[in-house]
């Protein structure tokens, strides 16, 4: 999380809306560990990764529909099973659960 805060910290200062998606569970194995952080600002632009690019893209939409007000925070899950997390490429065999939340500056 803190090699985002700097890139964090420009979006903010431009007006930014920002969503972040943190790993929160891991089953098995996964391409990132607990913690690992992304964010995603109005613009669609990405910094940060949650799987090291395997479903990075289902992440941004899921993202943009929370900052958009189309969807709320929530838990998301890909796995090898999950047909979406296939079709993004999730092969490691294990399930990653994210929670992903617009982030709001105190």
């Amino acid at each position: 999380m803190r090699e985002l805060l700097d890139e964090l910290d420009r979006w903010k200062k431009t007006g930014k809306r920002i969503a972040l998606a943190r790993v929160v569970d891991i089953q098995g194995s996964g391409p990132r560990g607990a913690g690992a952080a992304m964010a995603v600002n109005e613009d669609g632009e990405v910094i940060g990764s949650v799987s090291g690019g395997c479903v990075e893209s289902a992440v941004v939409t899921e993202a943009l529909a929370i900052l958009a007000g189309e969807q709320p925070s929530r838990v998301v899950t890909f796995g090898y099973s999950d047909d979406e997390a296939f079709a993004v490429g999730l092969t490691c065999g294990g399930i990653i659960h994210l929670f992903i939340q617009p982030l709001e500056w105190a």
